[in-house]
């Protein structure tokens, strides 16, 4: 059983904290689609995002930030397809290993993309994070592979974080599907040098926008795969 929920176009902030929310309420493993009502930026429970982003700049631009439930680092929302899904302790799926929990989802996220994108070569878990290409590479999700990312020639396809709680664990995942607006990063990132290197060279994108043909096709691909996987 998946329960598939379509929450629509949020704010940052709603679609966090809905998230959050689910969690506490977890029952059964959820797959939570959602998009964004602006251009959004969400960062992990321990980043400071006045030291990485110029928050005047980021206003200009209309971004709209929120502190996710989760860790890790920035994630700009424009050029992605973001998902949370959630399974709760009592499935013989979940694992009290946080890397295999990872595992379990990006390897669905692998077989969406490659099916999706036929993409001729292998598409791949990393097993070790990657080298940083600046101090700051580390506070950005699609700047820097990390272990069990999707990665396709060397490109980051897929990132994520979780937060595990007793009752189970909510894991977010953002799929990159075009390049990154540089004129916007270029005004929003204190550190630009390195950031804006890193993000060109590790993010992945098969596509020249985001378009809602194939955001549908993967959030079908993604619930289908996510019951498959839950099955087994």
């Amino acid at each position: 059983m998946l329960r598939v929920l379509d929450t629509g176009l949020a704010s940052a902030e709603q679609n966090m904290c809905l998230d959050e929310e689910l969690l506490n309420a977890l029952e059964v493993p959820t797959l939570h689609l959602y998009q964004w009502a602006t251009p959004s930026a969400t960062f992990g429970h321990f980043i400071e995002p006045e030291k990485h982003l110029d928050l005047n700049q980021a206003s200009r631009w209309n971004l709209s930030l929120a502190r996710r439930p989760t860790g890790g680092g920035i994630v700009f929302h424009i050029w992605d397809l973001a998902f949370s899904f959630l399974l709760p302790s009592t499935h013989p799926a979940f694992s009290l290993n946080t890397l295999e929990n990872y595992q379990f989802v990006n390897q669905v996220v692998l077989e969406v993309m490659q099916t999706l994108f036929a993409l001729p070569e292998k598409v791949e878990l990393i097993l070790q994070n990657s080298p940083e290409m600046g101090s700051d590479c580390r506070h950005f999700c699609m700047a820097r592979p990390t272990q069990y990312d999707v990665v396709y020639q060397g490109m980051k396809i897929a990132g994520a974080a979780q937060r595990k709680k007793k009752q189970g664990y909510l894991h977010q995942g953002t799929i990159s599907l075009a390049r990154p607006n540089l004129s916007l990063l270029s005004d929003v990132l204190l550190s630009k040098e390195a950031v804006l290197e890193a993000m060109q060279s590790y993010a992945f994108a098969p596509l020249e926008k985001v378009d809602a043909t194939t955001r549908s096709k993967i959030e079908k691909l993604l619930a289908h795969k996510l019951l498959q996987a839950l099955k087994s």
